[in-house]
């Protein structure tokens, strides 16, 4: 019985064959000063056919976790069995991460820009390249992302939920918490399912950090995936991990007025309705004005600066209800098993940091 022929993957213009593994660079517009730039990709094919899976990174230039988490999995000694192709792309805004920032030089959202045009914007036209040379010749994908400057995120995934197949690669991620997140105009999700494309996006930490623990969580998460899509075989040692509590509704909670932020909570905190989980006060100790939890949650994201201005978004509360005290014990059991037992120093070789 002959095997059937794998399908020809073209990547750039580079005709990548079964069982090889290469680096393709693919323009994108050029800055004013005629410096060339490229979105680099890591592809790697399977011998045996199967799905194609892009995982991206650094959509916005200045969230950079991401781009730790996919340098890891490139190394993982799973990927030896893959089967299909991965289509690893660390940093996709590359002139954001350049220059550390959150958007492109034009000013635009690369995750507000997408499917771009060939004669746009800079940022649509960056869109469009990726959603061309990436997105169209994958069957899934995943987006990997943070919180903004000064802002964390817990571990959380957002997808598309009455999507079966985005659904079922939420579930196998990982991360206890899942949010029910529908698809934004102009998003790389949203391009990406009118394509036929399943996308979960993996939120977790704040721009220019590493976060160790977020990082660890990122490459379990992405080999779950794999193997729950048929890429990878299923583990006989590994446990299958505890499906997410999913929310349908989240809330930011403001700061009532001015002043010096002292938070009396951490990220994954569960909340119970009128709890006072941090204080706004006078510089000047003149006054201080409570923050209380709107219902009972899991405190999803916060800021990090002590000082906001009336109407700031100070901390994003995931909506659970009853199902709450199940997800505070996810969470303190996610953290358990992923919180480093070291910490790194400064001249440690973090070339090949353990993987889980």
């Amino acid at each position: 019985m002959t095997r059937k022929k794998q399908p020809e993957v073209v990547i750039g213009g580079v005709s990548i064959a079964p069982g090889e593994r290469t680096v393709v660079e693919i323009p994108v517009a050029p800055m004013y000063t005629h410096d060339d730039l490229s979105i680099s990709v890591q592809v790697i094919r399977g011998k045996l056919p199967g799905p194609t899976l892009f995982i991206s990174a650094a959509i916005h230039g200045d969230e950079i976790n991401g781009v730790e988490i996919i340098r890891r999995l490139l190394q993982h000694k799973a990927l030896k069995n893959v089967r299909g192709t991965i289509l690893a792309i660390p940093i996709v805004n590359v002139y954001g991460f350049l220059h550390h920032t959150r958007y492109l030089p034009d000013g635009r959202d690369l995750n507000r820009s997408f499917p771009g045009s060939a004669k746009g914007s800079l940022t649509g036209r960056v869109a469009h390249t990726f959603h061309k040379e990436i997105v169209r010749k994958s069957t899934h994908g995943i987006d990997l992302h943070t919180g903004s400057r000064h802002r964390s995120n817990f571990p959380q995934i957002r997808a598309d939920l009455d999507n079966p197949v985005s659904l079922a690669m939420t579930e196998a991620f990982g991360v206890p918490l899942a949010l029910d997140a529908k698809l934004r105009d102009g998003s790389l999700r949203e391009t990406a399912e009118e394509a036929g494309v399943p996308v979960i996006l993996y939120e977790a930490g704040e721009a220019l950090r590493f976060e160790e623990l977020y990082i660890r969580a990122g490459l379990k998460g992405i080999i779950n995936v794999m193997r729950c899509i048929g890429m990878l075989s299923q583990s006989q040692r590994r446990k299958t991990p505890a499906p997410p509590v999913i929310s349908y509704q989240t809330s930011w909670l403001r700061a009532p007025e001015s002043g010096v932020l002292r938070t009396l909570v951490p990220l994954g905190a569960k909340v119970s309705a009128g709890q006072v989980i941090a204080m706004v006060a006078d510089p000047l100790g003149s006054s201080e004005v409570p923050m209380t939890a709107p219902s009972d949650g899991i405190v999803i994201g916060r800021t990090n600066l002590p000082l906001v201005y009336e109407g700031d978004a100070a901390f994003h509360i995931a909506l659970y209800g009853p199902d709450v005290s199940e997800v505070e014990k996810e969470v303190e059991q996610f953290q358990e098993e992923l919180q480093p037992d070291t910490y790194l120093s400064a001249d440690t070789d973090v070339s090949n940091a353990p993987i889980i």
